[in-house]
């Protein structure tokens, strides 16, 4: 196998105070046991990378497409592509699962599903859950911040124990700030809930805030009852869009099991596409849209968050 094929780029990500800023070190990494070594990319320019799905004419995912088939535009400007991987490399994943009383009949579908997600997962991505209903509560042990474990995963997901009311927004905050913490170089944070907030002391305004300023792909599940008069599923859907994820909502709590199925195989092929951002504009809201095209395959679409937060460190 060619060294280039052995060797994974692993991008170190720093987010400064109200920026997505991330810069590449020049040492190389130690590899987890069982992992090829990795190498990182010597630079000091400050870079902008996304997690990209593709899909096709029909909404399959769409693998093995190469850096020439990539088009980055940033607020109606071309990019030049710096660093790009279509491999299927470990992640730091956060599952936020809500607790609250409504949730008791769907928990047991909900746990499936969520177990389902783990084990069709990379084997080494870092993991960690979120219990929440009127507070937010980790689920790991006090000094685990993230397992790559199925028995402890599961030990997590069962602390849970419904009651209460929803506090979706804090959730999703902490979230996103136990995902900043985590090595892998991408993050995912999956949300499962069956109401709007209705317990949080974060408000829209702030999620919304937090999720610009991160680089997480956010996938939502939203278990809706048609009478609840808290659901809010234009959020769901927002948080998702803008952050490059889906949010689906099933008919019932047994539809989650499939859906969890297919997250888990599209965090697997999704592409990483990187370039350095010209500063000449200054700080603020950055709109970016990724275009597809190949040979191979016609009408490809792609999925990634629509803007950052570009600050000064």
């Amino acid at each position: 196998m060619a060294l280039g094929m052995k060797r994974r780029c692993a991008l170190k990500q720093l987010i400064g105070a109200g920026a997505v800023s991330f810069f590449a070190r020049s040492l190389y990494g130690t590899p987890d046991a069982g992992e090829e070594p990795n190498y990182t990319i010597h630079s000091e320019s400050r870079l902008v990378v996304l997690d990209v799905s593709v899909k096709d004419s029909r909404g399959a995912l769409v693998p093995g497409l190469t850096r020439e088939c990539f088009r980055v535009t940033e607020n109606g400007r071309p990019q030049s592509v710096t660093i790009f991987d279509n491999a299927d490399i470990p992640v730091t994943v956060g599952l936020a699962i809500d607790e609250s009383r409504s949730m008791t009949p769907k928990r047991g579908d909900v746990i499936t599903a969520a177990e389902t997600f783990i084990r069709s997962s990379n084997p080494r991505d870092e993991i960690f859950v979120l219990n929440f209903n009127d507070t937010v509560r980790r689920g790991l042990p006090a000094g685990e911040p993230f397992s790559d474990n199925p028995l402890e995963l599961r030990q997590a997901l069962d602390r849970g124990r419904p009651e209460g009311k929803t506090a979706l927004n804090d959730a999703i905050v902490e979230g996103l700030q136990q995902l900043a913490v985590g090595r892998r170089d991408k993050k995912t944070l999956v949300v499962i809930s069956d109401g709007g907030d209705n317990a949080s002391s974060h408000t829209h305004a702030d999620v919304l805030r937090q999720v610009e300023r991160s680089i997480a792909t956010i996938y939502a599940i939203g278990l809706y009852d048609a009478e609840d008069p808290d659901r809010k599923p234009g959020l769901l859907k927002h948080l998702a869009a803008i952050s490059g994820g889906e949010a689906y909502f099933p008919a019932d709590a047994a539809g989650v099991i499939p859906v969890c199925r297919k997250i888990a195989r599209e965090i697997r092929t999704r592409y990483t596409v990187g370039y350095v951002p010209k500063p000449e504009n200054g700080p603020g809201m950055r709109r970016i849209h990724v275009r597809v095209s190949s040979m191979d395959h016609r009408a490809l679409h792609a999925r990634t968050r629509t803007a950052y937060w570009y600050g000064t460190e």
